[in-house]
């Protein structure tokens, strides 16, 4: 199928260097619909980790995707914004998505398996941020930057969230994994201080988690994310984030997929964009 603009807004696709892989990686940036007409305006944005899934639903993962143009198209009372998905890795998602590697596993072959995300993170603000800043019209601010990403993704973004608090002011977190790196993070958002301005929306289902779930945690995954989704609320408010600035939400009979995230797309960019 032709994804030309006639029915999409247009992609604008780039290679950028990873340092730390000495590989490439592809992001593509969707522009607001008026942004040629308007030469002198400068807009949020959005980074979405698995960029794979965000667009299209034809390459995503699970063959649904975020349908991230139709969310803007369908929901006119959004603000314009620009939105990069920023490439997972294949291969390399694990190691890239979680900060410490994991440790405890319910399946112990899967010890050690993660600990670069740190060095994605690394590369998320020095050079894609950097890159789109420096070749599209773009409001830089902690306020007008915001990240979201789900399940492994969801965990590199709250790591994001808080190591660059001084720049990333807005965050989606879809179907949290932290219970992979729980001990490292708990004691890392322990000992970090949040803007009480950050703006956090977080979900998860009810029906959530899969056999490579219940590898890393055993049985019970599906109380593994809602536990995780209400803890991080917690800490998120301990650390400093106004509560008005949490939204937690669980939903009754949605599972871990794209085609459930999707439903809630617009409403957590409503709720992360409020004052753009």
């Amino acid at each position: 199928m032709d994804h030309s603009p006639f029915f999409y807004l247009a992609l604008h696709e780039h290679i950028l260097d990873v340092p730390y892989t000495q590989l490439k990686r592809r992001i593509r940036v969707l522009l607001p619909k008026d942004y040629h007409q308007h030469p002198e305006k400068k807009y949020p944005v959005v980074y979405m980790q698995d960029g794979q899934n965000v667009f299209h639903s034809k390459e995503a993962f699970s063959k649904h995707s975020w349908k991230m143009i139709h969310a803007i198209k369908r929901n006119p009372d959004l603000p314009q914004m620009i939105v990069v998905g920023i490439d997972n890795g294949e291969e390399l998602r694990t190691l890239e998505y979680l900060p410490w590697t994991i440790k405890g596993a319910y399946d112990p072959t899967l010890n050690g398996r993660g600990g670069r995300g740190a060095e994605y993170a690394e590369f998320v603000m020095t050079i894609v941020k950097q890159f789109v800043d420096s070749h599209y019209r773009t409001k830089m601010d902690a306020e007008h930057t915001a990240v979201i990403g789900s399940s492994f993704g969801a965990t590199i973004s709250t790591f994001l969230g808080a190591a660059y608090k001084e720049q990333i002011g807005r965050l989606g977190i879809f179907s949290l994994t932290n219970w992979a790196v729980a001990d490292d993070f708990d004691r890392f958002i322990e000992r970090t201080k949040l803007p009480a301005s950050q703006r956090i929306y977080i979900e998860c289902g009810t029906e959530e988690g899969d056999e490579i779930d219940e590898m890393i945690i055993g049985p019970y995954t599906e109380q593994a994310y809602i536990s995780d989704a209400v803890k991080y609320s917690q800490q998120v408010i301990r650390a400093g984030v106004d509560l008005e600035n949490v939204s937690l939400n669980i939903f009754h009979g949605d599972e871990h997929s794209e085609k459930y995230w999707s439903k809630h797309i617009p409403d957590c960019l409503r709720f992360i964009t409020l004052g753009w």
